[in-house]
């Protein structure tokens, strides 16, 4: 993938951290999940955390996104990007969010974004 749609997809999942609701754990997540749609740049969808107090009612960022995406239309996905407020290392996808990514397919590239923007890169 060339290097701007990553540094796009970068910086669409910082943009959608910002929206993120966690009163409880004040961890803010976001992620951007890049759409297979026939073009080179392809779609991103955005998605955020969203806590509950009942916790384990709250959502996701991932599992935003690729409803967000699902509910658009898209079934195929090229590479997600996540971010949080986590300074020491990037976060990873929970088990149930590798489940949901891995009913889309596990032939994408995952990013796993500081608040830096210094990632590591890992695939489905």
């Amino acid at each position: 993938m060339n290097s701007n749609v990553v540094e796009r997809l970068i910086g669409e999942c910082h943009s959608a951290k910002t929206r993120a609701y966690s009163p409880y754990s004040k961890v803010r997540v976001g992620a951007a999940l890049l759409c297979e749609d026939g073009t080179e740049d392809g779609t991103i969808i955005q998605g955020c955390s969203v806590e509950n107090a009942v916790y384990p009612l709250s959502w996701c960022a991932e599992r935003s996104a690729i409803v967000a995406a699902v509910s658009r239309g898209f079934r195929k996905f090229k590479a997600i990007a996540i971010t949080s407020d986590m300074i020491e290392k990037p976060i990873t996808p929970c088990g149930a969010c590798r489940q949901v990514m891995a009913e889309f397919g596990t032939d994408y590239d995952v990013y796993m974004v500081k608040p830096d923007s210094t990632y590591t890169k890992v695939w489905m």
